[in-house]
């Protein structure tokens, strides 16, 4: 949810105040989908541990029971894939709209004739590439 985001854009004026600035963009729904997915899988992975360690003869008596497990683990793994996929196309958004160019090109006052606008430091995004790949 970048529209959230404010920042002080200076005006370069004397004596008067920074204008606020909005980032562009809502890029949550990939993020949330791919939390909720980890965490369901997570639950589904404990439950299956409990049925394999404490129900281990109703596992194994039961032959729907095994098929059941396959199906709910692939269609985990499926929508893992698609999480992630969704994720980093997410990422990339996010990435291309808190670019410093982007944000400078944004600003009205680096605008004008003679202005030369700097972004110091380029934004470290090794966790969230990290993020993607897990």
């Amino acid at each position: 949810r970048l529209y959230q985001i404010p920042f002080g854009m200076p005006t370069c004026e004397d004596e008067s105040e920074a204008r606020t600035l909005y980032l562009v963009g809502d890029f949550s729904a990939p993020a949330e989908f791919f939390v909720t997915l980890g965490v369901f899988s997570f639950l589904y992975s404990m439950a299956a541990l409990v049925l394999y360690l404490r129900f281990h003869s109703l596992y194994t008596e039961n032959t729907k029971l095994p098929f059941t497990d396959f199906c709910v683990t692939v269609c985990f793994a499926f929508f893992w894939l698609v999480a992630a996929a969704a994720w980093g196309k997410g990422l990339s958004d996010v990435k291309a709209a808190t670019r410093p160019s982007t944000l400078i090109s944004a600003m009205g006052v680096c605008q004008g004739e003679g202005v030369v606008c700097n972004a110091g430091t380029t934004p470290a995004m090794g966790l969230a590439n990290i993020s993607v790949v897990r």
